[in-house]
């Protein structure tokens, strides 16, 4: 970022200054789980959302946070200064506003409902030779997002691409006055947002505001309801539209899409010449954003004949970063899709949230800059030198130059061959290892190298979309309310330990454990939030003390026990525990009758503190059964009540879990239990339309096999073909957590988005496909539960429900984590 005197920032953001006015800032942070190393930071504490980022302060300042953007002070914090506003987010948009009034380079705008970020990504990776680009981060489309991605441009850059996102009426104004795009994009319109909106008309209205001052504005025409509204707005002579689709008229006129054993090919004319390229994608989705970039350039006066053969090395986004399990207990993080400066930061940032006592980085020549080698590899090293770096490899043509820059001694490699020949794996040992590089260099051989060996199946979790789910339950509750978030079973198949580290980034309030188990491990691992243990085993008590976890007490019997064990260790603080009610479940729980002797037995009981009561409701997500939760709830409020009111005091109380939280939004008391909502999965079809997948289970396929009219496939023979059919095999079974009853034309997998009938009877480690009608080959991608074929979906056709499909997914699946 381009450095800005305190005194000169003040002034841009009308700000009171208190203390020192010299200094400068380099660096903008608005979240005190990103800092690490901070070179001349500037922290924004919002107090425009639903919690004030005051408190916040004395931990950005720990962490070496000198400069601070907030609406009030509280306590001050040694060697400080602060830039007093009224609204923290209206001052860092007026900040973006004056940075993007002195550049005058070419800026692409870009919004739409999907699309943004892949086309933004796209363009970049086509033109990036032959610019000096400046980009929005990730997905950052937001109030927020825009404002930080416009204070990125540089002396240096000559095109900025910006995405722009909303979702409620009014925004694009702000985004609009901040970006000031000279050429507008448009992508695909969805129904994301729209239940903000009167209708689609309106959306579009509010998206299109982007395009007021452009030039030039790019979108499908085949889209008709963007097409008449964008001639009837911005019809005059002042802009000019730059369209593909298959009528003449367009740029770009579609002849021809044809799907191939490896992608698609398409056929287009463009200014009386046809031209036809390929890509590395069947889905429609992918065809027309590859059709928006290639339109865009056209935009933007290019020679589009120069570019078009690059379509067909054209990357999927989703292959930014991922955390593997890898050997001898270490941890993998590949980031191997780009090469940026800006990249490499956030790649390092993951790697020092990691808590593994070594660290080793992996890192080659950065190709997608314009800087002279001389001052990249300057920027790169100061980077690379604010992280603890225990073991560093340096492979390309101009890195290994300058390892000298480095305050770590570093291996230097021509290419990744020969630094394989040097690899030992025997000197991996619990430690995190950052693959960070260009797709050139093929890091991805180390990768499978260091990758914690398992077959071809795997449980992909996007750790985005987790935390995307959180916030929409966070959005859903009353100001003050805590959350706690469920991790029992492994996290509902999907990983403790990942899981638990982004919750606590996340900071919420609470995890809770089923076992004592869970929860020791999660310590061991270096979680510090509070974990309540929802059944303490009797003869986990001393683990419970001992990595001070905090167990859900149920009964009388369990009460003297836990109570007997902290006697026995001489335990003299109040420990923490928490006083179940059994309101109508009849599982787990104090009923009315008992609590007389439990508040008994707590009245002159020194060695315990309650921390909260709670209950469970038996039917939060069967509406015809509102009427029994409401029941509960009297009889917990009561409950809570008496206890309460006995022992004078006031913990936390809590009913509500997942669906709990949708339907019996009162009753939020002051915490809620987040479970499977966080997952993806909702009762509720208005509820699960903001809700975005985290799991996707996925295989290949291993063999692909012809078999004649009367032939019969798998145990039992209950398949028999009537016609010549294509049969693929796939290595999972029931062994792997697919139910045998999901075979024999009940269940289907998704093949390159066309659904395929699971044939015969399930096996073990493997199950057979009816793939005669899709284009596949040995090898392919196969979902069986995902984005296209949800687990809900799943869950119906085995009868069952989506906890017990995902909890049941086998250990022996590789579990791979996701992130941006």
């Amino acid at each position: 970022m381009k450095p800005y005197h305190i005194k000169n920032l003040a002034e841009i953001l009308s700000a009171e200054i208190k203390g020192k006015k010299d200094g400068i800032v380099e660096e903008i942070y608005i979240d005190t789980r990103t800092i690490f190393q901070p070179n001349n930071g500037i922290f924004f504490a919002f107090n425009e959302f639903q919690k004030n980022g005051a408190p916040f302060l004395k931990d950005a300042h720990q962490k070496g946070i000198r400069v601070f953007v907030c609406a009030e002070v509280g306590e001050k914090l040694d060697n400080s200064v602060y830039l007093i506003v009224k609204s923290p987010l209206e001052a860092l948009q007026k900040w973006a506003k004056f940075h993007r009034n002195s550049f005058q380079i070419p800026v692409i705008g870009i919004t739409g409902s999907n699309g943004k970020t892949i086309v933004k990504e796209w363009l970049n990776q086509l033109l990036w030779n032959d610019f000096s680009i400046v980009r929005s981060p990730k997905s950052y489309n937001s109030q927020i997002g825009v404002p930080l991605s416009i204070l990125q441009i540089q002396d240096e850059n000559n095109l900025g691409i910006f995405e722009a996102g909303i979702s409620l009426p009014g925004e694009m104004d702000k985004l609009e006055d901040i970006i000031q795009p000279n050429i507008g994009v448009l992508t695909h319109l969805g129904s994301a947002h729209l239940e903000n909106f009167k209708h689609k008309h309106e959306l579009i209205l509010e998206k299109i505001k982007l395009f007021r001052k452009v030039k030039k504005i790019v979108f499908n025409a085949e889209n008709e309801d963007v097409n008449l509204l964008l001639h009837e707005i911005y019809s005059s002579e002042n802009f000019q539209f730059f369209t593909f689709g298959t009528h003449e008229t367009n740029t770009l006129q579609i002849l021809s899409a044809t799907e191939t054993e490896s992608g698609k090919e398409i056929n287009f004319k463009y200014k009386s010449a046809i031209y036809q390229i390929q890509i590395p994608f069947k889905d429609t989705a992918s065809a027309e954003n590859i059709l928006t970039a290639l339109t865009t350039l056209a935009a933007l006066d290019l020679d589009l004949e120069k570019y078009l053969s690059q379509t067909k090395n054209l990357l999927p986004i989703e292959m930014r970063l991922e955390i593997k399990e890898a050997i001898r207990d270490s941890i993998l993080i590949n980031d191997t899709f780009n090469s940026d400066l800006h990249s490499v930061k956030v790649a390092l940032d993951v790697l020092a949230q990691q808590a593994f006592p070594r660290k080793s980085l992996v890192l080659t020549d950065v190709l997608q800059s314009n800087l002279n080698k001389d001052e990249l590899y300057k920027k790169v090293a100061e980077l690379v030198n604010a992280y603890q770096i225990d073991d560093l490899v340096l492979i390309g043509e101009f890195i290994p130059k300058y390892k000298n820059l480095f305050k770590t001694e570093a291996r230097t490699f021509d290419n990744t061959d020969d630094f394989l020949k040097t690899l030992s794996l025997k000197n991996v040992h619990n430690e995190a290892i950052l693959l960070k590089g260009a797709r050139p260099f093929q890091l991805e051989k180390i990768s499978s190298i260091l990758e914690k060996k398992s077959h071809d199946t795997v449980l992909e979790i996007n750790l985005n979309a987790l935390v995307q789910n959180l916030k929409f339950y966070k959005s859903q509750l009353k100001p003050g309310v805590k959350l706690m978030a469920m991790i029992k079973a492994n996290s509902y198949g999907t990983g403790s330990f990942e899981i638990s580290q982004t919750l606590e980034h996340q900071h919420i309030n609470y995890l809770g454990a089923a076992y004592a188990d869970e929860g020791v491990e999660l310590r061991k691992a270096g979680i510090t939030l509070p974990i309540i243990v929802m059944n303490p085993e009797q003869s986990s008590y001393s683990s419970i003390i001992d990595y001070k976890l905090e167990p859900e007490i149920y009964s009388l019997r369990v009460l003297a026990l836990f109570l007997q064990k902290l006697k026995e260790k001489s335990i003299t603080d109040p420990f923490p525990i928490h006083i179940k009610i059994d309101s109508g479940m009849n599982r787990l729980g104090f009923r009315p009758d008992e609590l007389d002797e439990l508040i008994q037995s707590l009245k002159q009981e020194k060695s315990v503190v309650i921390k909260s009561i709670f209950t469970h409701l038996a039917t939060a997500d069967i509406p015809e059964e509102k009427e029994f939760a409401l029941q509960q709830l009297k009889i917990f409020d009561e409950a809570y009540q008496r206890i309460a009111e006995e022992l004078e005091i006031q913990p936390l109380k809590h009913a509500l879990n997942s669906p709990g939280i949708i339907h019996f939004p009162e009753n939020q008391y002051d915490m809620v239990r987040l479970g499977i909502g966080m997952y993806g999965i909702a009762d509720e079809e208005s509820v699960q339309k903001q809700l975005k997948n985290v799991a996707t289970f996925k295989t290949v396929i291993s063999r692909i096999s012809e078999i004649q009219p009367g032939e019969t496939v798998s145990y039992g023979r209950r398949f028999r073909a009537e016609k010549q059919t294509r049969i693929a095999t796939i290595p999972v079974g029931y062994a792997d957590g697919i139910r045998r009853s999901y075979g024999n034309g009940v269940g289907k997998v998704s093949i390159h988005g066309h659904l395929a009938p699971i044939v015969g009877t399930i096996c073990m480690d493997m199950m057979m496909l009816d793939v005669t009608e899709i284009q596949c080959n040995e090898g392919d991608e196969v979902i069986l539960f995902g984005d296209n074929l949800s687990i809900s979906e799943v869950a119906e056709k085995m009868g069952t429900i989506p906890y017990e499909v995902l909890t049941s997914i086998s250990s022996r699946v590789k579990r791979v984590y996701y992130r941006e």
